[in-house]
């Protein structure tokens, strides 16, 4: 993963300025330019790895708008950046000298509890959506970050807390309102323009901008999730990881070993040294999550329990304001999980020198099994175990070392490990990270796609499938 150092800002000039004025005074948003006080804020990504000066930034405020900044930056040749919550793992949230379309106001919202929809503005945040449907006891699952927006979380398929019980993001996904490199306004559903609404299900920013998602709501009356901090031995892993795929599909778990972190209600003697968090994510009545819970108590005494019933955003934990580490991060599916790995996994982990990293154990299986794997672009509804390693520090050495620490430890899975990862955690880029994101037959169905609405490439900022030829 490659960190950028901040270069010169590139300046506007001469009839290219002259056109981004007018741009300006057509759009119903906002364009940020260099010469703007808030320029270095706005631009800013959730992650440290990148430092990238665009051209200028677009604070669009409805589809027309990003149909107009389409056009412009179509017309002038200019590299377009999309920017959700910011979180891109290859940095492609922002971009160095062209343009950022970033959408995070389009933060509207409307909860139709009659028919069980709701249409959701591609600027918001998993947070922010998962709070305002817990006033009305449904959900939508997102993934395991509040931060992270919905518009990048969607289009990559969104594994999260509802996996098994409700399928991924995309599986609720009932239309999208998208901007096209035409600058054509479509909204697409199974309908309407079919084959681009299957490609923006799992196959990423490449096709277009989508603007707003209409998600199917699932009742949620009673959750029961949180946290279960146990002691870090390979006999605890496996046993969490045969546990977890024996439980009833209420019930979603995210492994996570990592440093313990210095939280009041966990020993200050642990602080530092390796736990692991289980993330415990129950859909359904109270005395049902007891049950299905206590083969994970029994595994070791908990250093500490707040798995407890509460609102389904409760399972986000508190993001320090302000931070934006380097990120590293490699991840793979897998088939499961032995002894020997476990221990490797936390002798890895403790070994790291970065100040936060982590080994995460995603239980997959259910409802995200059942949908066909040709029905989305998604396509690996049979792996049965996500894992990735992840580190977070600073700098271009520290994350260069991270990186290869990633790596060392996805490799170190060896035969048990199954083709492909996940496009959300993609981190490398070219032909060969496109054959472990999409089979052979997937990737050529959404390159197809790509040549019938972008056959320019112009949205190739992204995990890019270059058009057909």
């Amino acid at each position: 993963m490659n960190v950028v150092m901040r270069v010169a800002a590139p300046e506007l000039t001469g009839q290219l300025a002259r056109g981004v004025e007018t741009l300006a005074l057509r759009m119903k948003g906002r364009i940020i330019t260099t010469g703007d006080t808030d320029y270095d804020a706005l631009r800013a990504v959730a992650l440290g790895n990148w430092n990238h000066q665009p051209l200028f930034i677009a604070r669009v405020q409805d589809a027309a708008d990003v149909a107009d900044v389409v056009d412009f930056a179509r017309r002038n040749e200019l590299e377009i950046a999309i920017r959700s919550g910011g979180h891109s793992v290859c940095g492609h949230s922002s971009s160095a000298g062209g343009v950022v379309i970033d959408l995070r106001d389009l933060n509207g919202i409307d909860i139709d509890t009659a028919a069980m929809t709701v249409w959701a503005g591609s600027g918001l945040t998993a947070g922010e959506v998962s709070a305002a449907l817990d006033q009305h006891q449904v959900v939508v699952g997102f993934g395991d970050s509040a931060g992270v927006g919905i518009g990048g979380l969607t289009v990559g398929g969104g594994l999260g807390y509802m996996a098994r019980k409700h399928g991924l993001t995309i599986d609720a996904l009932l239309a999208a309102e998208i901007v096209t490199a035409a600058g054509d306004i479509l909204t697409v559903d199974e309908g309407n323009h079919a084959d681009l609404f299957w490609a923006i299900r799992g196959g990423g920013g490449n096709f277009g901008v989508v603007t707003r998602f209409k998600y199917r709501l699932n009742p949620l009356p009673e959750f029961t999730g949180g946290p279960l901090v146990l002691p870090a031995t390979p006999e605890v892993v496996t046993g969490f990881v045969t546990a977890a795929r024996a439980a009833p599909e209420e019930l979603t778990t995210i492994l996570i070993a990592m440093p313990c972190p210095p939280m009041p209600f966990l020993p200050p003697e642990l602080y530092g040294k390796t736990v692991l968090m289980g993330m415990m994510a129950y859909a359904g009545p109270a005395a049902a999550a007891a049950v299905a819970l206590a083969p994970f108590r029994a595994l070791a005494t908990p250093f500490a329990d707040l798995v407890r019933p509460g609102p389904y955003s409760m399972m986000y934990l508190p993001e320090e304001p302000g931070m934006t580490p380097a990120v590293s991060v490699r991840a793979r599916f897998i088939d499961d999980i032995d002894l020997k790995q476990a221990t490797d996994m936390l002798e890895r982990v403790s070994a790291c020198p970065a100040p936060m990293r982590m080994a995460q154990i995603r239980i997959l299986g259910g409802a995200a099994a059942r949908v066909p794997a040709e029905a989305t672009a998604y396509a690996h509804r049979s792996a049965p175990i996500l894992f990735a390693y992840l580190a977070m520090d600073g700098g271009a050495e520290a994350a260069a070392r991270n990186d290869r620490w990633a790596a060392d430890g996805i490799a170190a899975l060896g035969t048990s490990a199954m083709a492909g990862t996940y496009v959300n955690f993609q981190a490398e880029q070219g032909a060969d990270s496109l054959d472990q994101v999409y089979p052979e037959a997937t990737l050529e169905r959404l390159r197809e796609i790509k040549r019938r609405y972008d056959p320019t490439n112009l949205f190739r900022l992204n995990q890019n499938i270059p058009p057909a030829a």
